[in-house]
């Protein structure tokens, strides 16, 4: 009888929790719950959503709310979502690159509504309509991605200017300015790449190493692989910008390469507009004097704010695909490729005797290039490289604020194609 009971009771909640949510995984049935809590007044809206999405697309709605900003769960109505919702799974039925894409790229890098923190529009319907007619007849997503690319600025009428509102701009309004800068052009194009079901999502950093600026572009996600393209396209994984990308600091969040997601990944998307909130997670100390200033008024804007973009750190890959350029651009008949490695002491066989410095290379008094050199962590083949000239005199300088290292490197670069250059630290 007590084996009965049993029974009854767990079929009794089985059913209840069923029902709390039809149709939709319990995955996502204590994140709702959570969500719904967040909402408030606006509870309606969302519950109105879920209910109302079809069987099908039931999954795409509870994604979007289970992970939905704070921001977004007290004001997006339910013909918001619904809408959104519909034209991403009508991309996904309507194109085969889409449909043949796993859950949970579909699910974060082509049903979100946003990017960052623009303000929300309602862009699925014209966008489909606006550049579905320059994939139809492409048979992959390259060409489809291209494609788009190649006539966005055209079809949308927006083009680079600093006189724009704000960074974050949102489609609808930079197309009312005719204007963006890097963001907003990256999420002009990003949304476009989503109206017919091309991943996508936004990438930057909220400072090169050289302390010149920050920049924003778009990453398209491709036979399982992210590549990045921008606004006004050269082509994949080409760009200005890769040199600086190349050299970002892998040991210092203020230069990493940041990826978006709209799902919660445990570390916020540090670039661009949020660019203030890295300024309470890094040591100012060891930034240089001349531009410490500024991230000290950064870290004030900062003060009581809680990022709420989520992001994932993709430094990388960039400082692969610059360091692989580098090997593959060809070399003048003057010119060496110099293979540098900092170590701690003479020890140099063994890989935790390296050390991850700023490498600055002079030639009389000039500033002709610099990188970061390997960690510990890095593979034994792992190098910093320059294009240097052969038997020319540089001076290399090797600082590490943290570890108070600074110390300056005679070298003279010798006659062969490849030289490799140990900088090894005095005591």
């Amino acid at each position: 009888m007590n084996k009965l009971l049993l029974y009854v009771t767990i079929l009794i909640l089985a059913v209840a929790c069923q029902s709390k949510y039809p149709g939709v995984s319990e995955e996502y049935h204590t994140l709702l719950d959570s969500a719904l809590v967040k909402a408030g007044e606006n509870a309606a809206e969302l519950q109105k959503a879920l209910a109302e999405a079809p069987a099908d697309e039931k999954e795409g709605m509870a994604f979007l709310i289970s992970y939905m900003p704070e921001r977004d769960l007290t004001t997006l109505t339910a013909d918001f979502l619904l809408e959104n919702n519909q034209y991403a799974y009508k991309a996904r039925r309507e194109f085969p690159w889409c449909a043949a894409l796993p859950d949970s790229i579909f699910l974060n890098e082509v049903l979100p509504y946003a990017n960052i923190s623009e303000n929300r529009d309602r862009w699925r319907p014209d966008f489909y309509e606006r550049f579905s007619k320059y994939v139809k007849d492409k048979d992959n997503m390259v060409d489809a991605l291209m494609n788009i690319a190649h006539n966005i600025p055209t079809e949308v009428d927006v083009e680079y200017n600093t006189k724009r509102s704000r960074v974050d701009i949102s489609p609808l309004q930079a197309m009312k300015e005719h204007m963006a800068t890097c963001s907003g052009l990256s999420i002009l194009l990003t949304d476009a790449y989503r109206s017919v079901g091309i991943p996508s999502r936004l990438a930057g950093t909220a400072m090169w190493t050289n302390y010149k600026g920050n920049h924003t572009w778009s990453e398209v996600w491709v036979d399982g692989e992210w590549k990045f393209i921008e606004y006004y396209v050269d082509t994949l994984d080409q760009s200005w910008f890769v040199a600086d990308a190349g050299k970002a600091d892998p040991d210092n969040m203020l230069h990493w390469i940041y990826a978006a997601s709209y799902k919660p990944t445990g570390l916020p998307y540090y670039a661009a507009v949020d660019a203030p909130y890295v300024a309470n997670v890094v040591n100012l100390s060891n930034l240089p004097e001349d531009v410490r200033a500024r991230y000290e008024r950064m870290k004030e804007r900062a003060t009581g704010l809680k990022p709420y973009i989520w992001g994932h750190n993709v430094t990388q890959r960039y400082i692969d695909l610059y360091e692989k350029s580098v090997q593959n651009s060809a070399l003048a008949e003057d010119e060496l490729l110099a293979n540098v490695v900092v170590f701690a002491d003479e020890n140099t066989s063994s890989s935790e005797s390296r050390l991850s410095c700023r490498v600055d290379v002079q030639k009389d008094d000039e500033k002709v290039n610099f990188g970061y050199s390997p960690r510990k962590t890095d593979d034994l083949n792992h190098f910093l490289q320059f294009k240097l000239k052969k038997n020319t005199s540089y001076q290399f300088v090797v600082s590490n604020p943290e570890q108070a290292i600074e110390e300056t490197f005679a070298v003279t670069t010798g006659n062969d194609a490849q030289q490799d250059i140990q900088l090894i630290l005095s005591k």
